[in-house]
């Protein structure tokens, strides 16, 4: 026999207390046992977090109109499939390749096929063109001096001083019968490698970006697409310019690079979709005219 001490409310009350002890007991399994359902759930939601990462695309470009073309064209097109794209713009012609190459960026839209090779042949890398996707002819502005025909001797002419670029100058001046290359075609040719010069022309190396700023102080300059459309000027108002059809042309289209394990990767070949599209091209027309050429 159970002998119970004090009086039945005592007793009423410790049974209560027997119950809610318990159930206290079984909520708190239910509070693990939910918490561990709530934990796999977040694994689960970090799994979907990951899966969405995967469609952030970085490109690194130059300013103009590389970064204004993936901004206010290709963002919006991309977004359409679930693709952010991110742009981070550069404003020399190294360091794109360098995070390309590194895996800071996943592609870069910034130069053309030539330039990619000399780069890939001087540093040792393996980066890779995804497709050619527009073209900007380079062309000879007015500085100190407006007539090209009339050039006087020993005048200064500025050139960008990258190997590729600088062949590309010294060809577009050659076409205009102010100098001749000991070989026509290079695509490298430096001022060593002019074979006549009767002007007396004196050139002046510079890096790329830097040319445009040189122009009052020169007669004439040498300048690219991108940089002269950054400095505001424009193909119509060029002295001369390269042609469509010339070897030129054929050579320095610009692309998407990146290396060769990203080649097939779904983000960057869908970023080439729309920059090799009709919309692309009425895009370019609109916006750039004469200075931004499809180059497909």
């Amino acid at each position: 026999m159970t002998t119970f001490t004090g009086n039945h409310s005592d007793r009423f009350d410790a049974a209560v207390s027997r119950r809610f002890v318990l159930k206290a007991g079984f909520a708190g399994l239910a509070a693990v046992a939910l918490g561990g359902l709530t934990a796999c759930g977040a694994g689960d939601a970090s799994g979907s977090g990951a899966a969405e990462a995967s469609k952030k695309l970085t490109v690194a470009a130059s300013p103009a109109p590389h970064a204004e073309i993936l901004n206010s064209f290709a963002a919006s097109k991309l977004k359409e499939e679930g693709i952010e794209l991110v742009v981070k713009e550069y404003t020399d012609y190294i360091l794109p390749n360098k995070d390309t190459a590194s895996g800071s960026v996943d592609a870069n839209y910034f130069q053309h096929i030539n330039y990619l090779e000399n780069y890939n042949k001087e540093n040792g890398t393996d980066l890779i063109s995804v497709g050619s996707i527009h073209y900007e002819p380079m062309a000879v502005y007015a500085g100190k001096s407006s007539d090209l025909a009339a050039i006087a001797d020993g005048a200064t002419i500025a050139v960008p001083n990258d190997p590729t670029n600088e062949g590309r100058a010294l060809l577009l001046l050659q076409d205009q019968g102010l100098i001749t290359l000991k070989d026509p075609t290079n695509l490298e040719a430096t001022p060593n490698d002019i074979a006549e010069n009767p002007h007396g022309i004196v050139f002046q190396e510079l890096e790329a970006a830097a040319v445009p700023r040189a122009l009052e102080s020169v007669d004439f300059a040498v300048i690219n697409g991108n940089y002269a459309i950054e400095a505001g000027y424009h193909v119509k108002d060029a002295l001369v310019h390269e042609e469509t059809g010339s070897t030129a042309v054929e050579q320095y289209a610009n692309i998407v690079c990146t290396t060769p394990e990203k080649e097939e990767d779904e983000n960057i070949q869908a970023l080439v979709k729309v920059l090799q599209s009709d919309d692309f091209k009425a895009y370019l027309e609109e916006n750039y005219g004469q200075d931004v050429l499809p180059a497909f």
